[in-house]
């Protein structure tokens, strides 16, 4: 028997011993948790079983076989809690990791500022130590979730005279204190996805410092390939099968609050899925050209089917994230792109129409608004370019500013 066989065997004995659906959400969490099943892949001293990453597929299919939930979704689960275990401190994996397991604290990632979208490395929120604390003053953007977060994955700049890279500090943010105000930002495809967040005289403890004050910028790069990996996931939407029990109905109230923000993100990924069916019905759909058109497309679902096959496998033999997460994402926005002109070429001028005068209902008019976010969010597509010529190719740096100059001397947006 293999090994990957005895991990199903025994957790499929642990769940028929222990799972009971009248448990409440969080009794059936901290049960998973304690025996090491919510997490197989973590190290056993951070409640997991240390075993290969391909156990949590097992697992999760496991779990739902039965009918049990498992851990949140989010990005608690998908990027905090393993940047923490990755670059936390012992004393931040013992207060933090065991809350986003159980989904009694959500995160939020405090990254972005208006005056320095792509380049994440000019930010100019700053942190500022006194005493045990740290009292933080900026601005952040594009927070989902950020309303209703616990914490925040907070980047602050701590060092001026250093130069960008080098005085960024990476900080678990308390978000429920008077220092921290939430806005919503209106989309234009109708949602409000989105936050502002406003910083003033914020207070964050000097051990929720993630990794080392003034190394920030390598604990978010954790962080942001964790990112790229998690985004394919949020385009789809999640499974909401109805299961009997108090801890499924909790489940799935907690699912449809974590994952509200992202109902839009299927139309953001383009939609490729509804061309064959829409081509059939459509006149147009006898275009040969624009059937041309919708080969290259879905040879490109497929192309980018296949690369994610190559991430995964790589995961499960425990390797580190590599280039996929950069070719994803890039394959994402072009599959977006494609998908997006193919549905304008099939739907015509109605396609302009929302609501329930456009086709779809107006989800191709959604996705036509939509789909520009995917090229942007979670690190442009220029951004993956320059990883991949950089880091991959090995080809040289774009020209730009001495990168040996102190931040406080470079020449930024003020605002």
């Amino acid at each position: 028997m293999s090994t990957l066989d005895d991990v199903r065997l025994e957790v499929r004995r642990w769940i028929e011993a222990n799972w009971d659906p009248e448990l409440s959400l969080r009794e059936w969490r901290t049960r998973l948790l304690e025996s090491g099943w919510a997490c197989p892949s973590w190290p056993v001293q951070w409640y997991g079983r240390g075993l290969p990453v391909v156990a949590d597929g097992v697992v999760a299919d496991e779990l739902a076989a039965r009918g049990a939930p498992g851990t949140p979704g989010g990005g608690g689960m998908g990027l905090a809690a393993p940047t923490i275990l990755e670059h936390g401190s012992d004393d931040l994996r013992r207060r933090l990791l065991r809350p986003v397991i159980t989904g009694e604290d959500m995160w939020c990632q405090l990254f972005s500022e208006p005056g320095s979208g792509s380049d994440l490395a000019g930010l100019t929120t700053r942190a500022e130590r006194d005493g045990d604390e740290w009292v933080v003053n900026g601005q952040k953007v594009w927070n989902t979730s950020a309303h209703h977060a616990d914490f925040g994955m907070l980047l602050a700049r701590t060092d001026w005279d250093v130069p960008k890279h080098a005085g960024i500090t990476y900080f678990a943010l308390p978000m429920h204190q008077a220092g921290v105000e939430v806005r919503p930002l209106r989309q234009m495809n109708g949602y409000a996805s989105f936050n502002e967040v406003f910083l003033t005289d914020a207070r964050v403890p000097a051990a929720n410092v993630i990794g080392a004050v003034n190394s920030g910028w390598t604990v978010a790069l954790a962080t942001l390939a964790h990112e790229r990996r998690l985004a394919p996931q949020l385009a789809r939407r999640p499974k909401t099968a109805v299961a009997e029990g108090r801890a499924n109905t909790e489940a799935l109230a907690e699912a449809e609050d974590v994952f509200r923000p992202y109902v839009w993100y299927p139309q953001r990924a383009g939609r490729a899925d509804l061309v064959p069916d829409l081509a059939r019905s459509s006149p147009r759909g006898r275009d040969p050209v624009i059937r041309q058109e919708i080969a290259k497309l879905l040879s490109l679902v497929r192309v980018s089917q296949w690369t994610a096959q190559r991430a995964g496998a790589a995961r499960a033999l425990g390797r580190p994230p590599g280039p996929e997460g950069s070719l994803a994402k890039l394959h994402s926005s072009a599959i977006a792109r494609a998908s997006a002109a193919v549905h304008t070429r099939l739907a015509g001028p109605a396609a302009m129409l929302s609501g329930s005068d456009g086709p779809l209902n107006g989800i191709i008019a959604e996705i036509l608004v939509s789909v520009p976010g995917a090229s942007i969010a979670g690190g442009t597509d220029e951004i993956q370019h320059n990883i991949l010529g950089e880091r991959i190719l090995g080809l040289p740096k774009d020209p730009g500013i001495d990168p040996h100059l102190p931040f406080r001397s470079i020449p930024r947006n003020t605002r």
